[in-house]
């Protein structure tokens, strides 16, 4: 039958892998080595999982940047209110809240393998968390990386100037003839969408085309006078891991022209994580002190209770979400004969929550 001991770490030393131990000289103590899960041909060694929150927040950046022609928008084109300054500005475009799992070292077990156990294919994650025994392990989807979307080419304005527009003598001369460049083609467009046109298109799909170059060109020309704005999107994530509730908690601070700061910088604004504890599962009843300190024999699993994480501003809540939670919920152990020879037991447990998935135990034939 498989052997199971609640770790408690130090109650866990004598069992552990002499690889995991470093003697000292004679007239030296002991030294041990940080407490590590894994499998040895002798046994293997597992945490249970716990949730963390994690926090994806997304970022644009918009850059203006004035044109050539700015300080002639009002006169040639009745643009008022066009700044001649270059200025940047943030804002934050979405926030998401998803849970990923986390060893929680204050769990941990281990399994001594023997001749009577059929427990001997243990499956661990990267961070020691049990996944399956005699089974393939569940996964969580992997978190896709962020990727910025690319900018449009650039395109240069002056590929729309006529030679009178080159070769004006001034720069007011210039926006003069810009502007009158940039009337015509709208009264083209104004002409083509009321079939007015000397020379109209043979189809739909002509039309459009034509279409679609007079707009380039007049934004083009436009752009002159009102400047341009290129806008870049970055993502920051924060990963929270609670073991009590978290009441109105700074998670980072932001400001329209700063953008994202640290929690710290009193420059932004604070937004701030709540969580709360949801008590979906009831206590653990007391354990009797003649049984404390015993030995059981089985698998140590979670029962998950459910967690509340939200994020909000100074004026509102701006997004909330329940997940299950290992560390709010309770452990359940699971008898140890399931895993003797007599049965093909095979454990799969949910990589998020550590809370039994799927149990099969069959007697072989």
């Amino acid at each position: 039958m498989t052997r199971i001991s609640d770790l408690r770490i130090g109650q866990w030393l004598k069992a552990l892998p002499f690889s995991l131990l470093t003697v000292l000289p004679a007239n030296a103590q002991t030294a041990t080595s940080a407490y590590m899960p894994g499998v040895t041909a002798e046994g293997a060694v597992y945490f249970l999982p716990k949730t963390a929150v994690r926090i994806t927040v997304q970022v644009e950046q918009s850059t203006y940047t004035p044109g050539d022609l700015c300080p002639y928008a009002e006169r040639f084109l009745r643009m008022k209110n066009v700044s001649a300054e270059k200025a940047v500005s943030y804002r934050i475009t979405s926030i998401r809240e998803e849970a990923v799992a986390v060893a929680d070292t204050a769990k941990g077990y281990a399994v001594e393998f023997n001749a009577k156990t059929s427990a001997t294919n243990v499956r661990l994650s990267d961070d020691g968390v049990l996944l399956a025994i005699n089974a393939e392990p569940s996964r969580l989807p992997a978190a896709r990386p962020f990727v910025p979307s690319p900018h449009a080419a650039a395109v240069n304005p002056r590929r729309f100037m006529s030679e009178e527009i080159l070769a004006a003598g001034s720069t007011a001369k210039m926006a003069e003839l810009t502007a009158q460049e940039i009337y015509e083609i709208r009264e083209s467009r104004n002409l083509l969408v009321r079939g007015q046109a000397d020379n109209m298109p043979k189809d739909g799909e002509q039309l459009r085309l034509m279409l679609a170059q007079l707009e380039q060109q007049d934004q083009s020309l436009t752009s002159l006078f009102t400047g341009t704005v290129v806008k870049d999107t970055t993502e920051h994530a924060f990963t929270v891991v609670a073991d009590a509730d978290i009441r109105q908690q700074v998670l980072f601070r932001f400001s329209q022209k700063l953008g994202l700061l640290d929690k710290d910088d009193l420059a932004g604004a604070p937004y701030f994580i709540t969580i709360e504890d949801l008590k979906t599962v009831p206590l653990p009843e007391p354990v009797d002190p003649k049984k404390k300190g015993k030995q059981a024999s089985g698998v140590y699993v979670n029962v998950p209770g459910k967690l509340r994480a939200s994020v909000a501003d100074m004026q509102q809540t701006l997004v909330t979400s329940e997940f299950p939670a290992g560390q709010f919920g309770n452990v359940e152990l699971l008898s140890g004969a399931l895993f003797n020879k007599r049965y093909t037991t095979r454990l799969t447990l949910n990589a998020l929550s550590g809370a039994v998935e799927r149990l099969d135990a069959e007697q072989p034939k």
